[in-house]
């Protein structure tokens, strides 16, 4: 191939990467910059997220989508609690005891920051009611009422036993009365008969005294007929007495928190029932003996003190909550239950609260690959936004799996705006599976993967390094550091003209600078520094690269750098193993044969091939076909495989190669093996850009620099790939010293010319090539195989048509 040819696709050094130099840069060391708070370059995701954020219908939540390390969550943190600082407070809960239906709690809801001192008031009532009860009832006031009840009582009593008295003494019965037993016996001459001398009386006398006490005792019966009435006029007035006391001790206790609390009806409400039930349970729980005062207070405390689900801090605004773990009860809250004798019991105080408790009036943040793992989560948050309740119960009861009785606290009212942040995969995939989906998140915040590089951004670059190490406390950067770096972050962008907004594995490559800094005891990071870092990762990570070139190396692996060879091309791949990726050159293989099979890929044949990679395959006979066969069928069988390639093959960027290498076989045409070629092709033979170019690149230069550069080596890429060029240095030396070349193509024949070192022809106004071009030498192969399918195939016909004959012939 004449070398003007060659030239004219060959890439000088400076199309090769993008150079950043400290001259670019009006500063010396970071510390002469102001830091940067925003996010750079993502400017549609932040006015997605302002508008989002500020939209208040309901539906609006959020979902933040794009690749992590691109400082998605770390901003959506900084802007919600700046956004959170400049809204209301919303409000306090606490759960209280239903006295009417302990099972079903009741909410409170306060002031901002109040809940702290109601619950603080209710304690101080608990201190006072120990203090007032039972010493009220001991007041000599209390005291002589209550006697007064039980001397009405017993001077009743008294005075139906008096009646029946002196009737039994008119008839020489005495009347005997205790606690509790009333009794008659008989008397003679003024002394009680004992039962040896009442049996030793004469019958009529013993006749005379049981008449007699049986007719004492039906008229005993009748006189205290009413005594059960009695007992409960006694009762009743004592209980009065109770609660008139009672009231009296509560209402300086009552008053002040009815007056303080007098604008929240559901608390006066509150207060109204404790009053209430204080008068049933305080003589039952504060007049006992038995109960010492710890068990006093605790029996108070279960009953009556709130139980905090919220309470808002005292600096004010709307809350941010992150919930890191979004199980169904971090997220709703839970029941506890404690065990008393082996039994499950619960009450109100042990309501527990979720995140979407604490971010009520505010934000919630959740990682939806978290969030979708954890069962029941999903579906109760949508009914949770569709219903604007937030409801405590615990999803296993709706399958019937509760054995226990548990609570049915009351529904809080809902008010939150739930980001999500997530991949875009999963994004598309919940529009697609859930209809319900985009009714709820309506608002798509896209984080890009790369940002235009511009000078602005450039400087926005170099304020957010400034703001990272100041924050982590690392020495600050050289302007000869910030431009390597920019030429990292150029590298990771795969573009001349971005940067990659993969903050996170910038700031990686930053703290490890920083360290190697610090074990040199060296004031500032250099560019220095950052390259013993990036040398450092690859190191590490670079036991699989570098196996596989010892195997290349040792001839394990079948690789040639120099000769040519018919049916054989070296194409270039990208290995990702862990967080590291690095290029691997394959050789592509190709063979021709007549018959009707068409282009077999044999990755595919074995299933090994993807569906991108055969779809190359398959574009790839469309090429040839349109190309090559328009006066005759493309009659041909051929094989292409990836040579020693033992896993998955996806990506058509071998289509170019795989194209070469079958016109090689066709017109059995050697390839020069000194270069490794990558680009994908269309139908009409254009290249088109393929990914990982700079790590190809470099993996098939490695080979060859272990081996010796020729000078004759190089790469051949698609024109389209040239502004992703950020080759590394090693790569640049030896392009710049002529010892390797990369060569940038736009249709398939410019790639064959390079590889054939002849032009490949090109067709005239009739499409005929000329003549001992690879490409004529291809038509005729193609023509050839094309008559020897037909003269096969004319010759069964006339094999059929004299069979037929003699059949016809034969006697009936």
């Amino acid at each position: 191939m004449p070398d003007s040819v060659a030239a004219s696709l060959r890439l000088a050094p400076d199309a090769l990467t993008r150079p950043f130099s400290a001259e670019q840069f009006s500063f010396s060391t970071t510390n002469d910059l102001e830091p940067f708070r925003g996010i750079l370059g993502q400017e549609r995701a932040v006015e997605a997220l302002q508008f989002g954020v500020a939209m208040p219908r309901p539906g609006y939540n959020v979902f933040v989508m794009g690749e992590p390390g691109t400082g998605r969550f770390s901003f959506v943190k900084r802007y919600l609690k700046a956004e959170g600082k400049r809204l209301t407070s919303p409000s306090d809960w606490v759960y209280v005891n239903n006295f009417d239906e302990p099972r079903e709690p009741r909410a409170l809801e306060l002031p901002a920051s109040t809940a702290g001192a109601f619950i603080a008031d209710i304690n101080g009532l608990i201190d006072n009611l120990l203090a007032t009860f039972p010493a009220v009832f001991e007041h000599p006031t209390y005291q002589q009422r209550k006697s007064a009840i039980d001397r009405g009582f017993n001077q009743r009593y008294d005075r139906a036993l008096d009646v029946i008295e002196r009737l039994a003494l008119e008839k020489g019965v005495a009347l005997y009365r205790d606690s509790s037993n009333v009794a008659f016996t008989p008397m003679s001459e003024g002394k009680a008969l004992d039962e040896a001398e009442f049996s030793q009386l004469p019958e009529e006398e013993r006749e005379r005294f049981h008449e007699d006490i049986s007719g004492l005792e039906e008229r005993l019966n009748e006189e205290l007929a009413s005594l059960p009435q009695w007992k409960r006029e006694s009762n009743n007035q004592l209980r009065q007495l109770n609660e008139e006391t009672i009231t009296l001790a509560l209402q300086p206790l009552l008053s002040p928190l009815s007056q303080k609390y007098a604008e929240n009806g559901e608390v006066c409400g509150y207060l109204q029932a404790v009053q209430v039930y204080l008068l049933k349970t305080v003589v039952e729980q504060l007049v006992d003996d038995s109960k010492t005062d710890a068990q006093a207070r605790k029996l108070l405390e279960e009953q009556y003190l709130p139980s905090l689900v919220v309470g808002q801090p005292m600096s004010g605004g709307a809350p941010v909550v992150f919930e890191p773990h979004p199980t169904y009860d971090n997220l709703f809250g839970r029941i506890e239950y404690s065990t008393d004798q082996g039994a499950l019991y619960t009450t109100y105080r042990q309501l527990r609260p979720g995140a979407l408790h604490r971010a009520n009036g505010g934000f919630l943040i959740l990682e939806a690959e978290k969030m979708l793992s954890e069962p029941f989560v999903w579906d109760a948050l949508k009914r949770a936004l569709q219903s604007r309740k937030l409801k405590m119960e615990s999803p296993l009861g709706d399958l019937g799996r509760m054995a226990t009785v548990t609570l049915s606290p009351q529904m809080i009212p809902l008010q939150v705006k739930v980001i999500i942040i997530g991949a875009r995969q999963l994004y598309y995939t919940l529009q697609d599976l859930d209809p319900d989906f985009q009714e709820m998140f309506r608002v798509l915040v896209d984080f890009d993967e790369d940002i235009p590089m511009v000078d602005e951004s450039l400087e926005q670059f170099a304020q957010l390094l400034t703001t990272r190490t100041s924050e982590e406390g690392m020495a600050p950067l050289t302007a000869d550091a910030v431009a390597r770096l920019a030429t990292y972050s150029a590298r990771l962008a795969e573009h001349q003209g971005r940067l990659s907004a993969r903050i996170g594995d910038l700031f990686q490559l930053v703290s490890e600078a920083d360290f190697i800094r610090h074990l040199a005891n060296d004031e500032m990071t250099d560019a220095g520094h950052i390259e013993r870092a990036l040398k450092a990762k690859a190191t590490r990570t670079g036991r699989v690269s570098a196996r596989i070139l010892d195997d290349m190396l040792a001839g394990i692996i079948l690789i040639d750098t120099d000769g040519a060879a018919v049916g054989k091309c070296n194409g270039l791949t990208v290995l990702e193993v862990g967080d590291s990726a690095f290029g691997v050159p394959a050789r592509i293989s190709a063979t021709v044969y007549p018959g009707g099979s068409g282009i077999v890929d044999i990755e595919r044949e074995v299933n090994l091939g993807q569906p991108i990679h055969s779809k190359g395959v398959m574009i790839l006979t469309g090429y040839l076909g349109s190309r090559y066969a328009q006066e005759f069928p493309l009659a041909i069988s051929a094989s292409i495989a990836l040579e020693q390639s033992y896993g998955y093959v996806d990506g058509d960027s071998a289509s170019l190669g795989e194209a070469c290498t079958l016109i090689s076989a066709l017109s059995k045409t050697p390839l020069k093996q000194c270069f490794a070629i990558t680009g994908s092709i269309n139908q009409f033979g254009e290249v088109q850009a393929v990914g990982g170019v700079n790590e190809k690149i470099e993996g098939f230069f490695r080979l060859c620099e272990a081996r010796g550069l020729t000078g004759e080596q190089g790469a051949i890429i698609p024109q389209a790939n040239v502004a992703t060029l950020m080759l590394d240095e090693k790569v640049l030396k030896a392009v710049r010293e002529g010892m390797f070349h990369v060569y940038a193509v736009r249709q398939a024949d410019e790639a064959l010319s390079l590889l054939v070192g002849e032009p490949a022809g090109e067709p005239d106004e009739e499409g005929q090539f000329p003549e001992g071009s690879v490409n004529a030498r291809v038509v005729e192969r193609l023509r050839v195989i094309a008559e020897m399918i037909n003269d096969d195939d004319l010759k069964e016909a006339e094999k059929e048509l004299l069979a037929q004959a003699l059949e016809a012939k034969k006697p009936a």
